[in-house]
């Protein structure tokens, strides 16, 4: 594991070389491609490198990590254009990628707590350095008080299991199990805002729509799937106190699904749509992790890993749509079928993908689902309005941004470059792999 430690490591000083932005891009996707040769199926721990390892379950997710942090370089090449502190933003998506890779590869619960809040501070200096808006400085505040507050218990927790059983390595904490309610509750609260569960989500909608695109992608593409990796290490300590306190959080996440997809529903802002749609998914992926059956934790693993994908192709057609319009607001952007004929597949493409039409993401819904309604009939009346109003939705904006009379502000006919068309591609086409691999989410369990 530490060989790719060391090639991210020596990445950051060529960022400070001139005119090598596409090396560096380059040399990300390179690293992807290696760390994909390394097939880790198993879920014991492979690559052993004092404490550090990789399961599947880590696979998959420092994959993702990789696949995203190299496409954020591929859909900031304004911040390259405009020769806007790009060195900068380069070093800080590299140290990000670091963390993000540590925070997955940890073996120690203490090293996955100390790299999982250190992905914070990359993620809040592109929020406060290339944002859109001053409520930036708010926003950053929102992510930063939100995430530390409720991640502080979880410090106190992990020393209060280090004292009563000496470790903190996860392999000799699966057969533990804690049957005290305030260890139940430290040990998830960091995790359930970190997801973010409905009530404690509003830092966001606010990081989103304020992050540049880079930031935007990395939040819905990776940090949001921290708290769901969180959650499937932890509970393999708590499934006694799961079994009987998980009713709650499951019918919060699933109630606060429908409502987050009601409010999804007046959203003017393309950012916040999606941003929105984030929390309604990961509603899915909590209510399925929490029912700790084999078809739940699956299902949300693929889901994950599927929205992942999914939402940052998303946040990176908004911002095509932004860099073209100068704004996110649907009622300018009207009649874009005109404007950019070669987008709006690509529009369509993604757009079926978020509301879980059968290719990728149908695994993800289904299996959780199945999980709910076998756990209890009663999730039924949240589980019919979900995939409904995700359908509605996905469609509102699709609809309302391609179809119509074009905005009268709007002259000149903009198709895509080659590098938009190449981006959305590969955020589409591994999406679309999942499904005809889907067994392989399956493995680790």
């Amino acid at each position: 594991m530490l060989k790719f430690m060391f090639m991210i490591g020596f990445l950051i000083p060529l960022c400070f070389l001139t005119n090598f932005w596409w090396v560096v891009q380059s040399l990300m996707y390179c690293m992807g491609f290696m760390f994909l040769m390394g097939c880790v199926l198993t879920s014991d721990y492979n690559n052993l490198s004092y404490f550090f390892g990789c399961d599947i379950l880590s696979y998959g997710l420092i994959m993702l990590s990789f696949w995203i942090c190299a496409l954020m370089v591929t859909a900031s090449e304004s911040v390259f254009r405009m020769k806007f502190y790009n060195q900068l933003f380069l070093v800080y998506v590299l140290f990000l990628l670091l963390m993000l890779y540590c925070t997955f590869s940890s073996m120690s619960m203490f090293s996955f707590y100390l790299f999982f809040e250190s992905s914070l501070i990359p993620t809040l200096f592109l929020i406060l350095g290339w944002g859109y808006q001053p409520e930036r400085l708010q926003a950053g505040v929102y992510l930063l008080f939100y995430t530390l507050l409720a991640s502080l218990p979880l410090l106190v927790g992990l020393f209060n299991i280090y004292s009563l059983y000496g470790s903190l390595d996860l392999s000799l904490l699966m057969n533990v199990d804690l049957f005290s309610v305030m260890f139940y509750l430290v040990l998830i609260l960091a995790f359930l805002v970190k997801i973010p569960m409905f009530l404690v989500h509003l830092w966001l909608p606010k990081a989103h729509v304020e992050a540049p695109v880079s930031g935007s992608m990395i939040l819905a593409g990776v940090l949001l799937k921290l708290g769901g990796y969180g959650l499937l290490r932890v509970y393999s300590m708590m499934v006694v106190l799961g079994l009987k306190y998980n009713y709650i959080w499951i019918s919060i996440s699933l109630v606060g699904g429908v409502l987050v997809s009601l409010v999804c529903l007046y959203q003017t802002d393309l950012k916040a749509l999606i941003a929105y749609s984030s929390v309604s998914h990961m509603g899915v992926v909590l209510g399925g992790l929490m029912t700790l059956t084999a078809w739940g934790f699956s299902g949300s693993y693929t889901l994950m890993i599927a929205h992942g994908l999914c939402s940052s192709g998303l946040f990176a057609l908004a911002n095509i749509t932004y860099e073209r319009l100068g704004s996110r607001s649907m009622l300018v952007s009207k009649g874009l079928m005109n404007f950019m004929p070669s987008m709006a597949m690509w529009w369509f493409l993604l757009s079926s993908s978020n509301m879980a039409a059968p290719l990728h993401e149908f695994d993800g819904w289904n299996w959780p689902f199945n999980s709910l309604v076998s756990w209890s009939w009663v999730t039924m009346f949240t589980l019919m309005l979900l995939p409904f109003f995700s359908a509605v939705y996905t469609l509102y904006p699709y609809s309302y941004s391609q179809h119509g009379m074009l905005y009268s502000g709007v002259y000149a006919c903009s198709s895509g470059y080659s590098r938009e068309f190449i981006l959305l591609l590969l955020h589409w086409l591994p999406l679309n792999m999942l499904v005809l691999k889907g067994d392989l989410c399956i493995l680790w369990l």
